[in-house]
């Protein structure tokens, strides 16, 4: 791919936030459809998804509600779909990982390791928060993101027979290491694609020093056998990390999953609006979204032809 384009990933609307922090993520199998196809037309090239309970807008693994999200996306525009196997709080690894054997997508993430993932603070926040979302933002207090080695295991085998292209999600730096062993086991195919997330808490923070240590850590690992992307929770980090993506040769996500704000005044209406300055951002750099046609060939993707959707 041409060194001038750069891989924006939109992360929609995600598995931990809740509705009443903003109007603007979308619950609906129809809202998330639209938002991710108006995240493409801004210069998204992938869109990451999560589903959720159209009448609550509680964090969901319904396949049904997965299938219609995942061909409405893909009747309307040629977007990579990137669905999670990250879920949501209280959901099993069978339940966040039967996307891949049902759809067959071509990309997915993988969570690297297991993590506290502590929301607990946001909920205590004077907001009127609805029954269920107090509940599930304070039960994170003892919350434990379980990615095991069984588990890790288990999705890639799961990845390679269903040849998605796996997004391993570095939510720390010895998540890294974590990787490594899973390819020098013969288990991932190389070269790898990472993508540093920083900000949660209970795992690595995204300070300029924190992601430049994970680049320099797995470039120690992986040589040129990786890739790599960078996102940032919470505004600016965000675009923070979006800048040193651009910056250092890598790609970047932005998205409503990872972060509410456009600006420090301005709540983002949609994630069209964040993709947008990611772009505009790019564009101070010279670098350009590229399509998704330029990412498939990058990442050595199946193409949209041979999903089960």
């Amino acid at each position: 791919m041409d060194p001038a384009k750069v891989i924006i990933s939109a992360a929609i609307t995600g598995g931990m936030t809740v509705p009443t922090q903003s109007s603007a993520i979308p619950i609906t199998p129809e809202q998330i459809v639209d938002s991710a196809v108006g995240a493409h037309a801004a210069g998204a090239t992938i869109v990451h998804i999560h589903v959720r309970e159209p009448e609550t807008g509680r964090p969901s693994s319904d396949l049904g509600l997965f299938r219609e999200v995942l061909s409405g996306i893909k009747e309307r525009c040629d977007v990579i779909i990137q669905p999670t196997t990250g879920g949501g709080q209280g959901m099993t690894i069978e339940e966040r990982a039967a996307v891949l054997t049902e759809f067959r997508p071509e990309m997915a993430t993988f969570n690297a390791g297991s993590i506290n993932f502590g929301l607990f603070p946001i909920g205590e926040r004077d907001r009127d928060w609805a029954a269920w979302e107090r509940e599930y933002l304070e039960d994170t207090r003892g919350y434990v993101f379980r990615n095991t080695f069984a588990d890790m295991e288990r999705i890639c085998a799961m990845v390679r027979e269903a040849q998605v292209k796996p997004e391993l999600e570095a939510y720390d730096v010895g998540h890294l290491y974590n990787i490594k062993h899973l390819v020098d086991r013969g288990l991932l195919d190389t070269p790898v694609h990472i993508q540093f997330v920083l900000g949660v808490l209970g795992a690595n923070q995204p300070e300029i020093e924190q992601a430049t240590h994970m680049l320099r850590t797995a470039r120690a690992l992986f040589g040129e056998a990786f890739t790599w992307s960078a996102a940032g929770v919470g505004y600016p980090e965000e675009y923070h990390l979006a800048a040193l993506g651009i910056m250092m040769g890598g790609q970047l996500r932005v998205g409503l999953e990872d972060n509410l704000r456009v600006s420090r005044t301005k709540r983002a209406e949609s994630n069209a609006e964040l993709v947008e300055k990611a772009v505009a951002l790019a564009a101070l750099f010279d670098r350009e979204p590229a399509t998704p046609d330029e990412a498939r060939e990058f990442f050595g993707l199946k193409g949209l032809d041979a999903v089960a959707y």
